[in-house]
C-alpha cells in the first residue's frame, strides 16, 4: 500500500488463485503418494468425507458455495443467534446437572456449584433422583430469584413442578421474576420408557402447567423438548433435530388446543440437544435447529418475537468412555466450546467420570471450570456467532437443516411424534443408523481415543459410587416401539475389556498375543505398533522379543512369551521371504491362532496353507478379530 493508493489491499499484489489451480496441486500430491491418478473434481472427491444423513464434507469451501440469506442475530431465521445481543452481555447460562438421590448430599453439591461459577441448576427429581419431598432440603440456601432451576422429573413432573412453584412462592421473591424450566416432556418419557398408558393425561397436565406459567411466571417454561433420548439411542444429528421438531409441533398443538395463543405456546418450550466432540457438526446442528424452529413457528402463525428457540446443550453421553475416562475432559471441552460457538442459551458440561457412577467433587469442579475458562479466559461469549460466515459451517448448516426437515416431514406423515414412537418407526430408524455407526466403530473408521486407539492396559481403573439408574433405564422394548435403548461408542470394546478383566481375575494375567517381529527394525516397526494398538484395544496384552525372530528362533520365543496366539509383523517384502516358514513354526509350537499384520494380497492362499488364520490391517473388523481371539483363548 502506498500513499498514492491508500485503498489498495495487500492481497492485490498477489495473483488470484482459483479452484482448478488448487485441484492440480491436489492431483500432484495424490500421484506422489500412490493413492490415485484422479484429476480435477475426482481428485477432490478422494479427500471428501461422508457423514451420516447423506452429508459429504468436502476438503475445500469457497464463496462459490454460496448459502441462503442468514438474517441478523435475534431476528428470523435466528441462524446467527436467538437474541440480538447473543450471549455477549452475561455469557451463556452455565447449568450443572445434579443426580444425587440424598437431599443433603445434593444440597452440598448444589451450593458448591453455585459458589464456583454455576448460574443455573438441572435437577433429577423423583424416580432416579432427589425425592419430590426432598426438593426443599436440596434447594436450601439457594436464592431462587438468582439461580434458575430446570427439572428432570420423568413421570413425576407434575408433583415436582408444584413443589418447585411452592418453593418459589415461599422464597418471597416475585413469582413473575422466577426463571427455569419445569421439564414436562411426556413424549420424551414415552421414548424413554415405551409406556403410553398415561400419555393423554400427561399432555393435559403439561398444558395446565404451561397456562399457569404464562399467567403467573412468564420466565418459567413448562415443557422441555428433550432430543437426548434420540441421540442416546444412536440417532444422527438430523434425526435428533427432526424428532425435536415433531415433538415441539405436538406440544404446540396440545397447548393451543388447551387455549394458549401460539406466541405463548412457543414461549413455553425449551429445547435440549446433545453437544459432541465433532465441533463443526455441533455448531451447525444448533444453528440449524434455530432456523428450523423459526420456520415451524412462522407456519404456525407465531410472531417473530416468539419464534426464537430457547436451547439447552448437554455434552453427549454417547461419546463418554468408561476406560481412560480422563480423555473425557478433552471431549467435553470441545463439546462445550462447540455449544457456546453454536449459540446455545444454556450449556451443561457433564463430569468426565459421569459414565462410571456418581461424579466426585474433583470431576464436578473440572466440569464447572471448563466453562469458566471458555467464558472468562477465552472470552468465547463476547462474539456473536463466531462461526458465521464460514463457507464450511454455513454449507453444513444448510445441508443438515435439509436432512432434518425431510425426517420431520416423514414423522408428520406417519401421524406425528407419538404415533411414530408407538409404531416403532423412530426406533427402527435410529437402530439402523446406530448399526451403520457400529460398523464404523468396529472397523475403527471412527476411532475412540483411549479405547479403540491408544489404549493403556496398565492404567488403574477408576471407581465411583453407583449412580441412580436414569429414567427409563432397563425398560423392556415393547412391540409398540418405545423404550429406546441407550448406547455408547465404547460398548463393543468395553465388553472385550471386561472379558480381559475376568481373565486377569481368574488367571492373574491378561490374555496375551506374541508379536513376531521379522526382519530389520525399520521394516517391522510400523506394523508392530499397529498390531499392539489393535490387540490392546481388546484388552489383549502384547509381548515382543527385544530382537527380531525368524523360523529357527520363533518357537522358543513364543514359548517364553506365555501367549497362546501370535501375530506376524514385517514389511510385505519380508513376508515374502519368511512368513510361510515362521507361521508354520508357530503352529508347530502350539499357537492356537496366527495373525498377519497387513493385507494378504496375492499370497493369501499360500500364507493360509502355512498356518496364517487371519489378516489384520487398517479398516479390518477389529471387534470381530478381537472377539474371535478371546474366544480361542477362553476355550483353551
Amino acid at each position: 500500500m502506498t500513499a498514492e493508493s491508500p485503498e489498495l489491499p495487500l492481497a492485490a499484489a498477489f495473483p488470484d488463485a482459483d479452484r482448478a489451480q488448487w485441484q492440480r496441486l491436489v492431483e500432484g500430491v495424490l500421484r506422489k503418494s500412490g493413492v490415485t491418478e484422479a484429476t480435477g473434481p475426482a481428485a477432490e472427491d478422494v479427500l471428501s468425507t461422508d457423514l451420516q444423513d447423506g452429508i459429504r464434507i468436502r476438503p475445500l469451501y469457497t464463496a462459490e458455495d454460496g448459502t441462503a440469506a442468514l438474517g441478523h442475530p435475534g431476528f428470523p431465521p435466528f441462524v446467527r443467534a436467538g437474541r440480538p445481543e447473543g450471549t455477549t452481555v452475561a455469557g451463556w447460562d452455565v447449568r450443572q446437572r445434579q443426580v444425587h438421590t440424598d437431599p443433603q448430599r445434593a444440597n452440598e453439591a448444589i451450593l458448591a456449584d453455585l459458589e464456583n461459577g454455576v448460574t443455573s441448576l438441572w435437577l433429577t427429581v423423583g424416580g432416579g433422583g432427589v425425592p419430590v419431598a426432598g426438593l426443599e432440603q436440596a434447594l436450601r440456601g439457594v436464592y431462587l430469584d438468582l439461580a434458575a432451576v430446570a427439572l428432570d422429573a420423568g413421570a413425576d413432573f407434575a408433583a415436582a413442578a408444584e413443589e418447585l412453584l411452592r418453593l418459589y412462592a415461599a422464597s418471597g421473591a416475585p413469582l413473575r421474576e422466577a426463571a427455569g424450566c419445569l421439564g414436562a416432556d411426556p413424549l420424551g418419557l414415552l421414548a424413554r420408557t415405551g409406556d403410553d398408558a398415561k400419555l393423554r393425561l400427561q399432555l393435559e397436565s403439561a398444558a395446565r402447567m404451561a397456562a399457569r406459567c404464562t399467567a403467573d411466571a412468564p420466565g418459567v417454561r413448562a415443557l422441555a423438548v428433550d432430543a437426548l433420548p434420540y441421540h442416546e439411542a444412536g440417532g444422527s444429528a438430523a434425526e435428533e433435530l427432526g424428532t425435536s421438531l415433531a415433538t415441539g409441533v405436538a406440544y404446540l398443538r396440545q397447548l393451543t388446543g388447551a387455549g394458549l395463543g401460539i406466541d405463548d405456546a412457543c414461549r413455553q418450550l425449551e429445547f435440549r440437544y446433545a453437544a459432541t466432540a465433532d465441533q463443526f457438526l455441533t455448531i451447525a446442528k444448533l444453528r440449524a435447529a434455530r432456523r428450523l424452529w423459526a420456520r415451524v413457528a412462522e407456519v404456525c402463525g407465531a410472531s417473530p418475537a416468539a419464534s426464537a428457540q430457547r436451547q439447552h446443550a448437554v455434552t453427549s453421553t454417547v461419546m463418554m468412555t468408561r476406560r481412560d475416562p480422563w480423555v473425557n475432559m478433552l471431549r467435553t471441552t470441545v463439546a462445550g466450546l462447540s455449544a457456546g460457538v453454536g449459540g446455545a442459551d444454556a450449556v451443561t458440561v457433564l463430569p468426565f467420570d459421569a459414565a462410571l457412577g456418581l461424579p466426585d467433587a474433583f470431576a464436578r469442579r473440572i466440569a464447572r471450570n471448563t466453562q469458566s475458562v471458555l467464558l472468562d479466559e477465552s472470552h468465547l461469549s463476547k462474539v456473536i456467532d463466531p462461526a458465521g460466515g464460514s463457507w464450511y459451517v454455513e454449507s453444513l448448516t444448510e445441508e443438515l437443516a435439509g436432512a432434518a426437515w425431510a425426517w420431520f416431514q416423514e414423522i408428520e406423515r406417519a401421524g406425528g411424534q407419538a404415533a411414530a414412537l408407538r409404531s416403532g418407526m423412530i426406533a427402527d430408524r435410529l437402530a439402523a443408523t446406530w448399526e451403520r455407526r457400529t460398523e464404523d466403530l468396529a472397523h475403527r473408521r471412527e476411532p475412540v481415543t483411549g479405547v479403540s486407539e491408544f489404549p493403556h492396559l496398565a492404567e488403574p481403573p477408576v471407581h465411583r459410587e453407583p449412580a441412580p439408574k436414569p429414567i427409563g433405564w432397563g425398560s423392556p422394548r415393547t412391540k409398540s416401539g418405545g423404550g429406546l435403548p441407550r448406547v455408547r461408542r465404547d460398548d463393543a470394546y468395553e465388553r472385550l475389556r471386561s472379558r480381559s478383566d475376568a481373565h486377569l481375575a481368574a488367571h492373574d494375567a491378561r490374555p496375551k498375543v506374541f508379536l513376531a517381529a521379522l526382519g530389520p527394525v525399520a521394516t517391522h516397526t510400523a506394523r508392530v505398533a499397529f498390531a499392539a494398538n489393535l490387540f490392546q484395544a481388546g484388552g489383549i496384552e502384547t509381548v515382543q522379543e527385544p530382537a527380531a525372530v525368524d523360523a529357527e528362533s520363533v518357537a522358543e520365543a513364543f514359548a517364553r512369551s506365555g501367549a497362546r496366539i501370535a501375530c506376524l509383523c514385517a514389511s510385505d517384502a519380508v513376508y515374502g521371504e519368511q512368513a510361510v516358514a515362521v507361521a508354520a513354526a508357530l503352529k508347530s509350537a502350539g499357537a492356537l491362532r496366527v495373525h498377519l499384520a497387513g493385507k494378504p494380497g496375492e499370497r493369501r492362499d499360500e500364507f493360509a496353507a502355512a498356518g496364517v488364520d487371519s489378516f489384520v490391517f487398517t479398516g479390518c473388523d477389529a471387534v470381530e478379530v478381537l472377539s474371535s481371539a478371546m474366544d480361542v483363548m477362553e476355550v483353551a
